[in-house]
């Protein structure tokens, strides 16, 4: 086992009762922090968007708490941290403008998650991708990076009644695959994320994006979790948990 990796291989997780015979496993991802890294733009978004209500003082150790919260939730606090007497949709329209510019122009997908996205397709494996992004930016940002082609089933909070840490997204993701939610394995980089898959009765692999924010309660529950965040994740790790062998070529 690698270093800075823990496993669970409690009864029902993939690694203790997964046959070669079993159907492949259905993977919902998260988007932002998980397969792609578009926390930067997603904190210029936010920076431009405060400034033109007078805020500067918005770092990006400000942002990091939203890591994982999705985009209306957060922007509804922010408005109130800080005053802003503006319509919350006004606030996510302008947000949302900004972060596409951004995204259209770059966004980086991690490439041990662009790795394990190819293994899954070759094994089989129905894959969804569940944010709490906007349907217009999930968009954007996987026909930006060619993963379009493989991830065809999207759920949007903007979707679903409630957003992370509430299951909805990934139990609408689980309903669009045609599959048992029990039957699903989610990738999460963000504790909200790691609660919701819990509280939607899907296992999980979670790969902090802060690692420092590895002993978060909420990833406690994670059948597999590097606790060293992306400098420890492997996709040929993540997909032995799911206990299949590596699809051949």
């Amino acid at each position: 086992m690698l270093d800075g990796m823990s496993a669970c291989s409690a009864p029902g997780s993939p690694a203790a009762s997964s046959t070669t015979s079993a159907p492949p496993t259905p993977v919902i991802f998260d988007l932002d922090g998980t397969l792609v890294d578009s926390e930067p733009n997603y904190f210029e978004a936010g920076r431009r968007l405060l400034a033109g209500y007078g805020v500067t003082d918005f770092t990006w150790e400000r942002h990091a708490r939203f890591i994982g919260i999705g985009t209306r939730e957060t922007l509804e606090i922010l408005a109130r941290e800080y005053g802003i007497d503006a319509p919350v949709e006004e606030l996510l329209a302008v947000k949302n403008r900004v972060y596409l510019e951004l995204a259209r122009a770059h966004t980086e997908v991690f490439p041990e998650m662009r790795e394990l996205v190819a293994l899954l397709a070759a094994g089989g494996h129905p894959m969804a991708v569940a944010s709490g992004s906007s349907r217009a930016a999930i968009e954007a940002v996987l026909a930006g990076t060619g993963l379009d082609a493989l991830l065809t089933t999207l759920v949007s909070a903007e979707e679903v009644p409630r957003g992370k840490p509430e299951p909805d997204v990934f139990l609408e993701a689980a309903r669009r695959m045609g599959v048992a939610p029990g039957a699903c394995v989610v990738l999460e980089d963000a504790a909200p994320g790691a609660l919701a898959a819990h509280r939607a009765g899907m296992r999980c692999i979670a790969v902090p994006y802060l690692a420092e924010t590895a002993g978060d309660p909420a990833f406690a529950a994670a059948g597999l979790l590097f606790e060293g965040g992306r400098r420890e994740f492997t996709a040929r790790a993540a997909y032995a948990w799911l206990g299949r062998p590596e699809p051949a070529g």
